[in-house]
């Protein structure tokens, strides 16, 4: 900041150094703690001014920053006062290059620079004599400065956003006449639209990382408690299915996964390779359905330069490459075109790829777990599967049951992607046990995914903490949590009297079992069996 005043009022501005009042013209204010450049009416003590013009022609340039003089338009009045018309000072250790716009105590807009009309679009014609509150208003910006400066007399620093959008980080510093009053702001302006993209992209990448770490946590916690690439499970199916998957996993035979879609076979291919001599190293799943058929084959084999139009100049690697030392897990590999099947019979048996357009083979160690919901042994019959590549296959040959068939696992597979996404949305949620039971009673035609997306939308939409069987899906309960009997409805005849009253007594058993906690307590109360109840709360399917 700088304080226009003289310490010595008696000295007389003439005749001192030999300097005439009117050859007063190269005068520099020079002070370290700012930089600016402004035009106003300012009555000031001579004396300091000429002290400084006289050390000026005595060489000392380097009061003004390199070299750089300007001209102070001035005129004598009171004796040893000067009133300068137009004042240019510069305070600071850099003089170009800087946005500037001056104000003064009462917030009116005097001047502003080039610099600032090319960062702002707004010219000198356009603020000045306007009123820094009015151009608020107007929207012209969203903060100024002025205000609080003339206030506490003090510099400050805030971030702006113009009508454009554009962010700036204004600097602002009060200019003091001889009575320590402000007379000027003088504001500093600096374009950060660039670092305030680039600090959204800083917190959305942060955000990224957040979710990251608690992705981490819960693999870190289901470490923890050895349930990482561990099936879920409670019945003597899974726990055969699961020891032989481990006497697959210690060797380095193929392995086929067979089972309905949806029964977890890639969560068995990742414990497979868990297991596994290769655990170090890569798994890489393929979904075999899932590319497209004129791909298939640079994309699994990758391909030389220039093989085909739209080719990458340097050729790609494929997945056999990529996965190179250790798993590659083709998912649905009954999907695979005959073409592609005679490709993967070559890897199998003399570990070897070719890319597309290559003239020789390369050496891979991969081993294959794939996997499939297909009957390969008919698609063989209907000449959709090749024979021989079918009993490479199956060296090792893995069933995993279908949901229905191990009503037992529907439990502790329900508990745990309840804690799954109840830590993910940070929510406290638990199933009562009556619904865990109508769960366990339901055939599950999508099995263990099914199940799977039915929790994960119950802990999204549900507001409570206790999961009950009215906020089942209508498929599952057999009964809408809205549904309602009355006489009106009962007497129109437009249902089967069967299946008013098959409806009725869900509604009443339903209840029953939330009124009471158990199925156990209702059929000992009502006197009826645990499997009729069951029964009965099983909406007929067509």
């Amino acid at each position: 900041m700088l304080q226009l005043s003289a310490d010595r009022r008696s000295r007389c501005f003439s005749g001192e150094g030999g300097h005439e009042p009117e050859d007063v013209s190269g005068i520099v204010v020079h002070d370290l703690a700012a930089h600016v450049v402004f035009q106003a009416e300012v009555a000031v003590d001579a004396y300091g001014f000429f002290l400084l013009h006289k050390r000026m022609c005595a060489g000392e340039h380097n009061l003004a920053p390199n070299g750089v003089v300007k001209r102070l338009n001035i005129e004598v009045s009171h004796g040893s006062k000067l009133i300068f018309r137009k004042i240019h000072v510069h305070i600071g250790i850099t003089h170009t290059g800087e946005n500037r716009f001056i104000s003064n105590a009462k917030g009116v807009a005097l001047r502003v620079n080039r610099m600032y009309e090319q960062l702002t679009g707004l010219t000198q014609e356009r603020v000045r004599g306007k009123n820094v509150r009015a151009l608020v208003e107007e929207g012209v910006f969203d903060h100024v400065l002025n205000p609080e400066i003339v206030a506490t007399g003090k510099p400050v620093t805030h971030t702006q956003t113009l009508q454009d959008g554009k962010k700036l980080v204004l600097s602002g510093f009060p200019v003091f006449d001889e009575n320590g009053q402000v007379v000027l702001v003088v504001t500093f302006a600096r374009d950060i639209t660039i670092l305030a993209q680039m600090n959204e992209q800083i917190n959305e990448q942060r955000r990224l990382i957040e979710q990251i770490n608690e992705q981490l946590a819960y693999m870190t916690h289901e470490q923890a408690n050895g349930l990482l690439f561990q099936p879920v499970f409670a019945s003597a199916a899974m726990e055969k299915a699961l020891s032989l998957g481990r006497r697959f996993a210690a060797s380095e035979a193929t392995v086929l996964i067979l089972g309905e879609t949806g029964v977890g076979k890639d969560v068995f291919a990742r414990m497979l390779h868990s297991l596994s001599g290769r655990n170090e190293k890569i798994l890489l799943k393929v979904d075999c359905g899932g590319i497209s058929e004129t791909l298939t084959e640079s994309e699994i084999f990758g391909y030389m330069p220039g093989s085909f139009t739209g080719a990458l100049s340097k050729g790609k690697a494929g997945y056999f490459e990529i996965a190179d030392g250790g798993t590659i897990f083709l998912d649905e590999v009954g999907e695979l075109p005959m073409s592609m099947q005679t490709r993967l019979l070559r890897v199998l048996q003399d570990g070897e790829i070719m890319r597309v357009g290559a003239s020789s083979p390369r050496r891979v160690d991969v081993r294959v777990i794939a996997a499939t919901n297909r009957n390969l042994a008919k698609n063989i019959e209907t000449g959709t599967f090749r024979s021989d590549l079918y009993y490479r296959l199956n060296v090792a040959t893995l069933h995993i049951p279908p949901l229905r068939e191990r009503p037992e696992d529907v439990r502790p597979l329900a508990e745990h992607f309840l804690r799954q996404y109840a830590m993910k949305y940070h929510k406290s949620m638990a199933f009562m046990g009556i619904t865990l039971d109508v769960m366990a009673h339901y055939a599950w035609p999508g099995n263990v995914r099914e199940l799977q997306n039915v929790v994960h939308n119950l802990v999204i939409t549900l507001t409570g903490s206790m999961i009950s069987p009215r906020d089942l899906p209508l498929q599952i309960s057999g009964m809408d949590a809205g549904e309602s009997f009355c006489v009106d409805e009962m007497l129109s005849a437009r249902r089967p009297y069967k299946g008013i009253m098959a409806e009725m007594e869900r509604n009443f058993l339903l209840r029953a079992i939330e009124e009471h906690g158990s199925v156990q307590k209702v059929a000992k109360l009502f006197q009826i069996n645990r499997s009729t109840i069951f029964r009965k709360l099983q909406r007929s399917q067509p």
